[in-house]
């Protein structure tokens, strides 16, 4: 596997809307974010992935563009912006930025001039005579009726966030001409933000009624979107020291590799799904009890089938899911469980992902009331409840399980009121179970989940086998176990984890008892015949 700065970085995404306020108006913004290298540079991360700061009016936070060569007025300007890609390179940190290209804002220019009747921009989206039976992403009609010309829109996610019809080659050049504009101001990449849904089947055909969500089968995957970003990757990309992660949904292993295999790159890693099934359905809102196993399957699979051809992505949280010890761990064991989750997860092969926050072992807010939330998937998965006839109380439990917002409260970082973030109300609500979760308190704690999060951050550094070695499951088919190897010619290491809130016995702790233990969320080693609750180890084996 060739050797690269993405697939050695430590990639730290940043919400900015949440992150730091540093002019008082409750919403983080650009400045707020360049206060904060000096901590990013203490944490040891190489990579900073920016959540979209363009103009937007927000419907979605920001992923509702309206202009992608402007800034936000709430975050800064662009200067700010050309100040804040200084100051990152001068801390030796690079910069990735949201490319949002399968919709707009419904407040773009191009849709303004669509709906005002001219017919070059009204092929820039998906405009019919008569709506398709397709389902949005954010639940309900995916297919809207605008009055002015008389047609319907596609739209997969909010109402607000018209589908670009990629098929037009000007679209694709507009998309080109972007892209450059960002990576010649000297941006480092990009996430791709749903790019694996840009294709779309010639007219857009009814969906079956038994794929939920309804037509999904006509733009997942569909083949024109390699066609699409072969040609960005050979007409753009190349041009450029750039990497590129593209969001893939309802993607499996096998799909991905036609985007990331090593003789096709038409990206350079993918964010998957599978894993984020674990507790639920799939579709997020169909829950189910948490199991380790389809937690470790899902991760194991994909380790699996990329092997050396493809390269994966290691990440349990982002600004679209919930907390991940509220999830797959223990609020109540929060420290021992948010260690032993990110040992797990982070000496697997691939590029770790560290959502603000995670690093603290923040967890899902206790809000009570839906006017709580902000988040408009939230209220549309509720509205939707509620006329499928859902007890309130139920769909309150779905979201105080699922919603986005619980990512999305602010960072962190003291126990003033509102912990550091602002010195007046932010756009959100602060928790109120979170006021001892804080980066103050975790940078003076040498036992803090931050802390630990640094040593796993030194030993990727120190040890090539931790990147680039072999993985190989151990004793996959035990309950609450979850063992594997990384190798590297003649070095390995073994990361052993228990997944339980109980003593876990394996016979694993005694086959390694002579290696050393570099990593561990105990403070001493502990016996050689079962883990404690939600341990984690971690052995290196080298030649003297």
């Amino acid at each position: 596997m060739k050797k690269t700065w993405y697939r050695e970085g430590v990639v730290y995404q940043i919400y900015p809307r949440s992150f730091n306020d540093s002019n008082g108006d409750g919403i983080g913004d650009i400045p707020g974010i360049i206060e904060k290298i000096p901590y990013l540079k203490t944490l040891g991360i190489d990579i900073v992935w920016l959540s979209p700061v363009y103009a937007s009016p927000n419907d979605d936070n920001g992923y509702d563009i309206s202009d992608y060569r402007a800034i936000n007025p709430e975050y800064g300007t662009m200067a700010d912006m050309d100040h804040l890609i200084e100051e990152l390179h001068e801390a030796g940190i690079r910069l990735i930025m949201d490319l949002v290209v399968n919709h707009t804002s419904d407040e773009h220019a191009w849709f303004q001039k669509a709906i005002a009747g001219d017919k070059t921009y009204q092929d820039y989206y998906y405009f019919k005579d008569k709506k398709r039976n397709w389902m949005s992403l954010f639940g309900g009609k995916a297919w809207t009726y605008q009055k002015d010309i008389d047609q319907y829109y596609l739209h997969l996610f909010s109402k607000k966030q018209p589908d670009l019809n990629w098929n037009n080659e000007q679209v694709r050049k507009e998309v080109k001409d972007i892209i450059r504009f960002w990576l010649d101001k000297g941006v480092d990449g990009f996430r791709c933000d749903v790019i694996n849904l840009i294709g779309k089947k010639d007219n857009c055909p009814n969906g079956r009624f038994w794929h939920i969500p309804r037509g999904r089968e006509h733009y997942i995957n569909h083949p024109k979107t390699h066609q699409y970003l072969q040609e960005l990757r050979d007409e753009v990309f190349s041009d450029y020291d750039c990497f590129t992660v593209g969001e893939t949904v309802f993607t499996s292993p096998k799909e991905a590799l036609e985007y990331v295999d090593e003789d096709i790159r038409e990206l350079d890693m993918v964010f998957q799904f599978d894993h984020m099934g674990a507790d639920n359905h799939f579709v997020k809102w169909f829950l189910k009890p948490f199991k380790p196993i389809n937690l470790k399957r899902p991760l194991s699979k994909w380790q699996r089938v990329l092997a050396d051809r493809g390269w994966n992505t290691l990440y349990l949280e982002n600004h679209d899911q919930p907390r991940s010890i509220s999830r797959f761990g223990s609020e109540l064991m929060r420290k021992k469980s948010g260690k032993m989750l990110a040992t797990m997860l982070y000496f697997q092969r691939g590029t770790p992902f560290i959502y603000q926050g995670q690093e603290i072992g923040m967890i899902n807010a206790d809000f009570d009331d839906i006017d709580d939330y902000e988040d408009i998937e939230t209220h549309n998965i509720y509205k939707l409840g509620r006329k499928l006839l859902m007890s309130h109380k139920r769909m309150m439990s779905k979201i105080k399980h699922m919603s986005r917002d619980h990512a999305r409260t602010p960072m962190q970082w003291d126990k003033t009121k509102y912990v550091g973030f602002s010195d007046k109300k932010p756009w959100i609500k602060v928790p109120t179970n979170q006021k001892e979760i804080n980066v103050k308190d975790s940078l003076n704690d040498s036992d803090s989940i931050l802390t630990y999060y640094r040593k796993i951050i030194i030993l990727r550094n120190k040890y090539p086998v931790i990147v680039y070695g072999d993985y190989r499951d151990l004793k996959f088919g035990q309950e609450n176990l979850y063992a594997y190897e990384r190798r590297l010619k003649d070095i390995s290491v073994t990361v052993i984890c228990n997944f339980s809130d109980k003593p876990l016995a394996t016979d694993l702790l005694n086959r390694y008892m002579d290696q050393t233990v570099i990593l561990s969320n105990y403070p001493d080693q502990g016996d050689h015949e079962a883990l404690r609750p939600y341990e984690a180890r971690v052995y290196l084996n080298e030649p003297a």
